[in-house]
């Protein structure tokens, strides 16, 4: 029995890695899926839940993360050479900080989320565009307006260095929408296909 459970725990570890790595192609949402096939399943998942589209997921996660699962913000340094403290608690694929985190786990009665999956990284990206559209009354597909709130908070204080990112998250969406539409068909009949 304990041999067994070293195969699982083995077996595990390699999913998590297959499912962690960073995609070849960050550029087209198609070579992603077809990398990454359940990362569409959760997207999919997400967007039938919340409303989020899987665009803007997709062009949230690579603008916060890059699709590295283990991103965390840099340490700034003391006296300029002493790696110190980090700029925030961001981790993971969404770099969701850790208040707005347990916000998200109390909100949706999730105990045993984490940051560095992809599946609850997705599902708190469709839960907080979810949230700024019930409290800031902005549409999920206004792509601009949601990673702006995304960024700053449910605020109306926004940062100057906000507006570049969210033009860069609004243009990334909207060329990951046109491509999934190229290949959701293909997709959507992979529906079984596990790995």
């Amino acid at each position: 029995m304990n041999q067994l459970k070293k195969y699982f725990l083995f077996f595990l570890f390699l999913i998590l890695i297959g499912c962690s790595s960073v995609p070849k192609n960050t550029v087209n949402a198609c070579a992603i899926f077809d990398e990454k096939y359940l990362w569409y399943k959760f997207a999919k998942s997400t967007e039938k839940k919340w409303g989020a589209p899987i665009e803007l997921q997709m062009a949230i996660i690579k603008k916060e993360s890059g699709y590295d699962w283990l991103a965390r913000p840099e340490r700034t340094k003391l006296f300029k050479v002493i790696p110190w403290k980090r700029k925030s608690s961001s981790l993971g694929y969404s770099q969701a900080v850790v208040d707005t985190w347990e916000t998200y786990k109390r909100s949706t009665g999730k105990k045993y989320v984490t940051r560095v999956l992809f599946k609850d990284s997705s599902d708190f990206i469709g839960w907080y565009v979810d949230q700024t559209y019930k409290k800031m009354k902005v549409s999920k597909k206004n792509y601009f307006r949601q990673y702006l709130y995304y960024y700053n908070g449910w605020t109306k204080r926004t940062r100057p260095e906000s507006i570049p990112y969210a033009k860069e998250v609004s243009r990334t969406a909207k060329k990951y929408r046109a491509q999934i539409r190229k290949c959701q068909s293909k997709l959507n009949r992979n529906k079984y296909i596990i790995f």
